[in-house]
């Protein structure tokens, strides 16, 4: 059984290269799917999407890294060669130190952020409901979350960490001179705006709202804030209304233009308005951050500011680091255990055939009348002979170049504990004369 990861992250690919590979919630399921179907041998998969990396984990008897890399290049609509040039491709002990450190937040653009670990957990259930989850992956996932409860229980990983929704605050703060005189609006309702919008509640702006797809989502979130809640369809038309825009939707596709913005800026006769874009693919279209008195962020631009303290969380690392290690050293001691399941499952078969064979010969016996102390005799007789003649036979017909070994070999098998009394092979004449 061979374990090996395919990805790309904020480390090694562009935002707009990510967007083609980010897959919603809603989408993971048939793309798992059809991941397994597009490969021959239909290993175990699990599909990691979020804003700053896309990563597939498999598990088989073969290695398809190759077919897999083809199809995600087909799946983003990308040429091979581009996505080779920006992805990374793990294998066994780097797989699993790479899901160990992803899980305990060390490879976030957050270091220690606590998010990741919700969303592998999430990209789990998935790949359960798939139908791709094995004993494999189960068990490097089922690992990678108790090393990652270590890590945040016994370091300092998550300490003094800014996320992206305090960082967004940071820079409005750094654009207003009173957040307690502004307008937000947030665009979407999951987790991330929840986070923004918590953050942005705390410093009492003058209004906030909630624009979303669905009403009935943005009124729950509104409710905890006090504030209002609209359509996505009014955006273009109140867009102006507001001095903060807060944007993070699962949209495959912009959803704030580059005409809205500019009727926006004219409208506001030329105040700032503060934009983050936290979405990956992008909510706002790129050409918008060109237009004067726009301040347009997006979870890149974000990456120097969530850094402010990470110098100090380096101590944290290295012990994280330690932990990962016992972690992967016993991944990969119970993945080469796996590796002898096979004969196992023959040695407990063959077992059996050996056991049916003589408990058949006993009944016959019984059924002739032979005391039950003779056919156990039997019994017990024609199973030891069974079980040993494989061990004397390898004993006979070795050679002497090959008997010590498989002496030693049987003794370990058959006389644990017990010191095996084997005559040492002589070795051979050097004159080439008998002595």
């Amino acid at each position: 059984m061979s374990v090996w990861a395919f990805g790309l992250n904020h480390h090694t690919a562009p935002l707009d290269l990510r967007g083609r590979f980010a897959y919603a919630v809603d989408q993971i399921v048939p793309t798992l799917r059809g991941l397994r179907e597009s490969l021959v041998r239909q290993p175990e998969a699990t599909l990691l999407s979020t804003c700053n990396r896309t990563e597939i984990y498999c598990a088989g008897e073969h290695n398809d890294l190759e077919q897999t890399l083809h199809w995600l290049a087909q799946n983003g609509g990308v040429h091979i060669d581009v996505l080779r040039s920006h992805a990374y491709t793990l294998h066994d002990d780097q797989a699993a130190r790479h899901a160990f450190r992803v899980a305990s937040g060390l490879d976030s653009m957050v270091l220690g952020e606590p998010q990741i670990l919700g969303q592998m957990k999430e990209a789990v259930r998935a790949a359960e409901d798939a139908g791709a989850m094995g004993t494999t992956l189960h068990q490097l996932f089922q690992r990678s979350f108790a090393v990652a409860k270590e890590v945040r229980t016994s370091t300092e990983i998550g300490a003094h960490s800014i996320s992206m929704a305090a960082a967004s605050v940071r820079l409005a703060g750094q654009l207003f001179e009173d957040l307690g005189d502004i307008k937000v609006l947030f665009v979407g309702a999951g987790e991330m705006i929840e986070l923004a919008a918590t953050h942005f509640a705390a410093k009492n702006p003058k209004s906030m709202a909630i624009a979303n797809r669905t009403l009935e989502r943005g009124e729950k979130l509104a409710g905890r804030f006090g504030a209002e809640v609209m359509r996505l369809a009014d955006l273009p038309d109140r867009l102006h209304e507001f001095d903060a825009i807060i944007s993070c939707t699962a949209s495959t596709l912009p959803i704030i233009g580059l005409g809205a913005v500019e009727r926006a800026v004219k409208r506001r006769k030329h105040r700032p308005m503060f934009m983050v874009d936290l979405a990956v693919p992008r909510d706002i279209e790129p050409e918008v951050k060109a237009l004067p008195d726009i301040y347009l962020y997006t979870v890149d631009d974000l990456a120097q500011v969530v850094q402010t303290g990470k110098d100090n969380r380096q101590a944290a690392v290295a012990q994280a680091e330690v932990i990962i290690d016992a972690g992967v050293q016993n991944f990969m001691h119970w993945l080469d255990q796996r590796r002898t399941v096979p004969l196992i499952q023959q040695l407990n078969a063959q077992a059996d055939e050996w056991r049916a064979l003589e408990i058949s010969r006993a009944k016959k016996l019984l059924a002739k009348g032979e005391s039950i102390d003779s056919v156990l005799e039997a019994l017990t007789r024609g199973l030891t002979q069974k079980m040993m003649h494989g061990a004397m036979a390898e004993l006979h017909a070795s050679d002497a170049t090959t008997h010590d070994a498989t002496a030693q070999a049987v003794s370990r098998l058959f006389l644990r504990g017990q010191t095996p009394k084997v005559r040492p092979t002589a070795p051979a004449p050097q004159d080439g004369k008998e002595h």
